[in-house]
């Protein structure tokens, strides 16, 4: 298991099912482990506490080493087809589909190929708006676990073989804590915080923060209607992560989508060096 959530168990497998999506499926303990023995013996309890907790890191670290090695996979091939990926993480709710949508909607007549890969726990939700917009998109449902992880997306990969010089937007599960430390391969973390959540957002999840290169504040068409200070917000973004980025952006009216394509068209540049 990871050593943020506990998913990532060794129980489960993942693969791409009949409709061509990816799918994981976990199974209980219970399904596989047979062994059983009775504790009739005196032992030290707590220093079988000790030994269960350090073999907890230890399998945490193993999964972790064995993400970032095909992360890092993921990343040669972006590298060598000049791609550039973005990792979209955010609490549930804050619009971080809307505004894929919005940003292939507004799309500049020079934009690359976009490929948008969607990751929930349950359903394809979100991968039918992908493509209704007219972009191709493709889902991993992730089964129990909370964040998507590199072996996922380099199935995504194999499934979809985005072109050179594309854009490939990866859309995680709705969460701020188990994303930050899970590396995909991308090039940027990008945090998406919306005006209906509160502004102490980066002060409580800290990591996700400190682990993003650009945040952007959407659903700031609500502002006035609702107790968010966007200047405290970026503050305290700053204050975790001084490198940070920060963009102001409607998916909705459209605000601030400009800005938002010409970050995306300078980080495209970057990428095809």
């Amino acid at each position: 298991m990871c050593t943020t959530c506990g998913c990532g168990d060794p129980h489960s497998h993942t693969h791409i099912d009949e409709n061509g999506n990816v799918v994981t499926h976990t199974h209980s303990h219970g399904e596989h482990d047979h062994h059983h023995h009775d504790h009739d013996h005196d032992h030290d309890h707590d220093h079988g506490h000790d030994h269960e907790k350090s073999r907890t890191i230890a399998v945490g670290e193993d999964i972790l080493a064995r993400n970032n090695a095909v992360a890092a996979q993921n990343r040669a091939l972006f590298a060598a087809r000049k791609i550039l990926a973005l990792n979209f993480v955010s609490s549930p709710g804050s619009g971080k589909t809307e505004l894929l949508c919005a940003t292939i909607r507004n799309k500049p007549a020079d934009a690359p190929q976009i490929l948008v890969i969607e990751g929930d726990q349950q359903t394809d939700n979100d991968a039918n708006r992908i493509r209704a917009t007219g972009a191709d998109a493709l889902q991993i449902n992730t089964g129990k676990g909370c964040h998507l992880d590199a072996q996922q997306v380099q199935l995504a990969l194999s499934a979809k073989d985005p072109a050179p010089g594309s854009l490939v937007l990866i859309e995680n599960v709705g969460n701020l804590v188990c994303p930050a430390e899970v590396d995909l391969g991308e090039a940027h973390k990008v945090v998406a915080i919306s005006v209906t959540e509160g502004d102490d957002k980066p002060l409580k999840y800290p990591d996700m923060f400190a682990a993003a290169d650009l945040m952007i504040i959407n659903k700031v068409d609500l502002a006035p209607y609702v107790r968010f200070d966007m200047d405290r917000c970026e503050e305290f973004a700053r204050r975790v992560n001084p490198n940070i980025r920060a963009l102001r952006v409607s998916a909705t009216t459209g605000e601030g989508l400009e800005k938002w394509w010409a970050w995306l068209k300078a980080n495209l540049m970057i990428a095809q060096l």
